[in-house]
């Protein structure tokens, strides 16, 4: 009976001792929201303050909720940690392959994609750890990422790497061999759902049209509100080509993510060196939602779908403004295009 018990005991503190320390951080408590914005505040201070509320990231889809879970779901990814720790065979390692962009380009469905295949162990928050996390050093980053056996792949997605000019650099001092993912989408699609995201939670910004503009009447685009900004992909790009080739990287259509989940992922598993595993019988479309919805072959679970964070409706914006977006993104979307040698069709 003692050795029983003996047993039971080690089985429970090697199960806890393989929960990543991100999730037992995110179980300890919760970041508080922001604090409202001020009432009746004059209007260019208004514009200002909630210019830098946008740009600040407040609300990173960080927290891997933006997919329904299921019971399977959670089984799946205990089931793999609980093994580990009973065969001691798994090691942690740093990622070799990242989804570094773009935000609401559909790194999220993506990210959900790969970790279908038994090759794949990927972080299900993102971690950050490039561009706010990087006095921390690498064995803390190496502590968050999933337990992997010999042959299995490590991955993470930040999309805010992209665009952020330190990242490049440091990646490539971990690892100049790392592969680099970039989910993009139409650019203008992009900036209004990103819009979308961030109005849900701070109702009272000012209106799409306010924030796009400097001067209106002058055409002056503002280029300084992230939403804008980060559809510059060419810009951003070039900074990633001084410390990679272009070989490195991988550049997935966030609109054939949805129409053509399974073509996409097919170009994905190839680029990562893995068997095709994802295919189209993972896939079931969801009418509601306009995604697709994952289903788990080895088990009768309901499908994985996208949750009520993702495929917001997006605001009615005025049709002039529309076509002076894609005007201005025009010749970055031609530079985007040659450099990456694929038309992506957004003009």
């Amino acid at each position: 009976m003692l050795s029983l018990w003996v047993y039971m005991l080690y089985c429970c503190v090697g199960y806890c001792s393989t929960t990543p320390a991100f999730m037992l951080d995110e179980r300890s408590g919760r970041i508080p929201p922001p604090r409202p914005l001020q009432n009746q505040e004059l209007e260019m201070l208004f514009k200002t303050r909630s210019r830098g509320l946008l740009n600040n990231e407040s609300y990173p889809e960080s927290r891997g909720d933006g997919w329904e879970e299921n019971e399977a779901d959670t089984i799946y990814d205990e089931d793999s940690g609980l093994t580990g720790a009973l065969n001691g065979s798994e090691t942690k390692k740093l990622p070799q392959a990242i989804i570094i962009g773009v935000k609401k380009g559909g790194t999220r469905a993506l990210l959900e994609f790969l970790r279908l295949h038994p090759d794949i162990r990927a972080v299900g928050a993102e971690p950050h750890f490039f561009d706010r996390n990087y006095e921390k050093g690498l064995e803390w980053y190496r502590e968050l990422m999933p337990k992997t056996f010999e042959g299995q792949l490590t991955m993470e997605k930040t999309p805010s790497y992209f665009v952020t000019k330190e990242v490049p650099g440091r990646i490539h001092a971990m690892s100049k061999d790392t592969k680099l993912i970039v989910v993009v989408r139409d650019p203008v699609t992009r900036a209004i759902s990103d819009y979308t995201q961030t109005s849900s939670k701070k109702p009272d910004i000012p209106s799409f049209e306010c924030l796009t503009f400097k001067n209106i009447t002058a055409n002056l685009i503002d280029t300084s509100w992230s939403a804008v900004q980060i559809g510059m992909y060419a810009r951003h790009l070039e900074q990633w080509l001084q410390f990679f080739p272009l070989d490195q990287f991988l550049f997935v259509s966030g609109e054939r993510l949805i129409s053509d989940p399974a073509g996409e992922m097919a170009r994905v598993q190839h680029f990562l060196g893995l068997r095709r595993v994802v295919t189209r019988k993972h896939f079931h479309f969801n009418p509601a939602k306009g995604f697709p919805c994952l289903k788990r072959l080895e088990s009768n679970s309901k499908p994985h779908c996208l949750g009520k964070t993702k495929g917001r409706t997006h605001p009615n914006i005025h049709p002039d403004v529309i076509q002076r977006l894609r005007d201005f993104y025009k010749p970055f979307n031609k530079k985007f295009y040659h450099i990456t040698g694929h038309d992506f069709g957004w003009d």
